[in-house]
């Protein structure tokens, strides 16, 4: 078998982890490889939205093609390749507006009836400053299209309501994703991530993560791609996630199918969790990350056989998913300035001893080698996941690991999974 992998970054890395354990004899290729990659895969000189994609993957006799980043999927890769008949696993690039589209994503749930907060959508700047003086604070702002995981604003004043709103939509600061923007009521609970293997009729849950998008510790300043993740989380008992599926998963995959959309592929729904119930806070059209690092080595079963059936336009049927016990929890090593500027090409160390440890996973999300030494080549650069029996063990595996590798600048969160250790601590 012959696996193609597009996109090099943390969640890239996992998946093809994930997928040689399921197929040790296949033979894999991966667009632009990392660091983390070479030696793992053959690194194709082609990036992840080159439309020389689908022909390459033709003339190799590609049997499956997973696409990781959200901006291949909104461009139509999946489409491309499926005029070709090429199986590929993500969703068409109708069915990527879930994500592409904030503000197709939120009139859909409206339509369908899907829990999610109240929202109003602008691309005049006048109209959404009155909305805003209107509703108060606090109070979120959205660029619609794709912003990298940082277009949602939340502003706990007008005032910085006002300023975002400028940002985007006078200064451009987003370009053309913010050329439209949601404006929704600030959510009060707490957030998970739910991924979902999709047909585009059935959708199959998988474990529940939770993101730290703040950059500094206690979830303060800026937000960034996201500084950690852990699964899975106690707040996701069978009960909630039986709301997820029946309130929230399985209506919008219907929903979109209604209109034309079918979703194949992996939906991603970040979900608040409130004392009224879940609501949806986003949707995305693919494998999170850094959840996915999080979430994927404690996939004791295939991954492969589901994600082939659906690339091949299958039925997911009676297939279930079987998880180890424990806890997961990853730590994101951050170059220096980020989610600001910062500089690329400083040498990386990880030692030996973590490479030969069997409970720990380090997923290169931005390194590059160059002479044989491993450098850095993005704002987040490592993603280390540590496996523990608790929460509290694998928190102290991965800050352990994450302490002993070294780069210039190098930054991290020490409490990722603050609140699971607290509730487990209450617990306790």
């Amino acid at each position: 078998m012959r696996i193609l992998l597009i996109g090099n970054g943390g969640r890239e890395h996992a998946l093809l982890w994930k997928l040689r354990r399921d197929a040790p004899d296949a033979e894999f290729f991966i667009t632009r490889g990392s660091g983390g990659t070479a030696g793992q895969a053959t690194s194709l000189p082609l990036d992840a939205d080159d439309p020389a994609l689908p022909a390459w993957a033709e003339a190799n006799a590609v049997d499956l093609t997973l696409v990781g980043p959200e901006a291949p999927l909104a461009a139509g890769v999946v489409d491309a390749f499926e005029r070709r008949g090429q199986p590929i696993f993500g969703p068409s690039a109708a069915a990527t507006a879930i994500e592409s589209s904030k503000a197709y994503a939120k009139a859909l749930m409206a339509r369908a009836g899907i829990p999610t907060a109240a929202f109003a959508t602008f691309t005049e700047l006048p109209a959404a400053e009155a909305y805003v003086r209107e509703r108060g604070a606090p109070i979120v702002v959205k660029a619609s299209g794709l912003a990298a995981g940082k277009g949602a604003v939340v502003c706990p004043s007008v005032d910085e309501a006002l300023e975002a709103l400028r940002s985007m939509l006078g200064a451009g600061s987003f370009g053309d994703a913010g050329r439209e923007v949601v404006v929704e009521e600030f959510m009060r609970g707490e957030e998970l991530s739910v991924f979902a293997l999709s047909d585009g009729e059935r959708v199959l849950p998988m474990l529940p993560a939770q993101d730290h998008k703040r950059i500094g510790e206690g979830d303060t300043g800026p937000n960034t791609g996201g500084m950690g993740a852990y699964a899975p989380v106690a707040l996701g008992t069978d009960a909630l996630l039986a709301r997820i599926r029946d309130e929230i998963l399985e209506p919008t995959v219907r929903a979109l199918r209604e209109d034309g959309r079918p979703f194949r592929g992996l939906l991603y729904a970040g979900v608040m969790v409130m004392d009224s119930g879940p609501k949806v806070v986003e949707f995305n059209a693919r494998f999170g990350d850094p959840e996915t690092e999080a979430i994927l080595p404690l996939l004791r079963s295939s991954l492969l056989d589901p994600v082939l059936e659906i690339a091949r336009g299958g039925r997911l049927g009676t297939t279930s998913l079987d998880w180890l016990a424990g806890s997961a929890l990853t730590t994101v090593l951050a170059s220096a300035g980020y989610p600001g500027p910062y500089e690329r090409g400083k040498p990386v160390l990880v030692p030996s001893w973590i490479d030969a440890a069997d409970d720990l996973f380090v997923f290169h999300m931005g390194t590059r080698m160059q002479d044989g030494r491993l450098l850095t080549a993005g704002g987040r650069v490592l993603a280390v996941t540590a496996l523990g029996a608790t929460i509290h063990a694998a928190a102290a595996r991965s800050r352990e690991a994450a302490a002993a590798i070294e780069f210039e600048g190098r930054q991290y969160r020490r409490d990722i999974g603050w609140r699971e250790a607290a509730r487990s601590a209450g617990a306790a």
